[in-house]
């Protein structure tokens, strides 16, 4: 799971036109902005910022900030790019974003055509960031007792929604769940929520489907991005007589599951799923498919038997 320390949530807006501090805080109108701050040193760690409050009796706050340049997907490296390495490591661009994230999040962007064509557009984008931070002595909590990631979430996306509409905005970017959304879907999925009470996970963390050309018929399809919420991520190791769409509800249901009840599926455990079959899980401490993070796989118990180079954690497909 994501390691939450500096900050606990991030989402991102691309922008085709970098906006200033001024519009920002303009979109920004229906939230309290505290006060604006200085961009530090390097704009791998901040651009200028506003800072919004979230629960501020535990010194929260989302400070949103500018960056002008391309989101860097590579995020640095020691020896070449440092600063953004150090940034990337200190959790700056999400606490759960890793290398390549945006182009796993174009590569599967089944939910919207079209998506992934305005990502090439972008030129500067704004991050919102979660922190209990500001303000904190060495010895303060990293989280508040009663901390809920859920509600964090819900606020953040709330901020990214009005910056989506600032002209020049092209799509919201979540890069500790690789998902891509328009202004269109976020409204879809809070109201949804607001309908339903049911965490639109959907917008935080995608589902995508793996081909495994070395290992035909069988294919992987994975959550990522559960995290987020303090649970595990879900991984389904298949062949091609089952159908992929049944396959992506079977996970979204576990999951919407164990947010409701908890980690209460154990290895072993089985569910009734696609195929008219169980499907058994068992814990793995690495997944097929990057971001590399714990998993709970599931497999068909339909006779048939995945390859050992996909089931063993030391050998993977990335």
């Amino acid at each position: 799971m994501p390691h939450k320390g500096l900050f606990t949530q991030a989402a991102v807006v691309l922008f085709e036109r970098e906006p200033t501090l001024d519009v920002l805080q303009k979109a920004l109108a229906e939230f309290t902005v505290a006060g604006r701050r200085a961009p530090a040193e390097h704009q791998e760690m901040s651009g200028p910022s506003l800072l919004v409050p979230f629960r501020p009796e535990h010194r929260g706050a989302v400070a949103v900030d500018i960056v002008s340049r391309a989101w860097p997907d590579h995020m640095g490296d020691p020896k070449a790019a440092p600063i953004l390495f150090a940034a990337w490591s200190m959790g700056h661009y999400g606490p759960g974003a890793f290398p390549g994230g945006l182009e796993r999040a174009m590569q599967n962007c089944w939910h919207w055509d079209g998506g992934s064509a305005l990502v090439a557009r972008h030129a500067s984008f704004v991050r919102i960031r979660t922190s209990y931070a500001f303000g904190a002595k060495s010895d303060d909590p990293v989280l508040p007792p009663d901390y809920d990631p859920s509600q964090e979430l819900l606020f953040s996306t709330s901020i990214a929604r009005a910056i989506l509409t600032i002209p020049g905005a092209l799509c919201y970017f979540n890069p500790n769940g690789e998902m891509l959304h328009s202004l269109a879907s976020i409204d879809a999925g809070l109201a949804e929520y607001a309908e339903t009470g049911t965490l639109p996970q959907q917008l935080w963390c995608n589902v995508r489907l793996i081909r495994l050309s070395d290992h035909e018929p069988w294919l992987s399809m994975d959550t990522v991005g559960m995290g987020q919420l303090d649970a595990v991520d879900h991984e389904a190791l298949f062949h091609d007589e089952f159908d992929p769409n049944e396959v992506a509800g079977f996970l979204r249901n576990i999951a919407d599951y164990i947010l409701q009840r908890g980690p209460v599926i154990k290895d072993g455990d089985t569910a009734s799923g696609p195929g008219g079959v169980d499907w058994q899980a068992t814990s793995s401490a690495a997944p097929v498919y990057q971001p590399p993070r714990p998993v709970l796989r599931w497999v068909p118990l339909d006779g048939s038997e995945a390859p050992t180079e996909l089931t063993n954690s030391a050998d993977r497909v990335h």
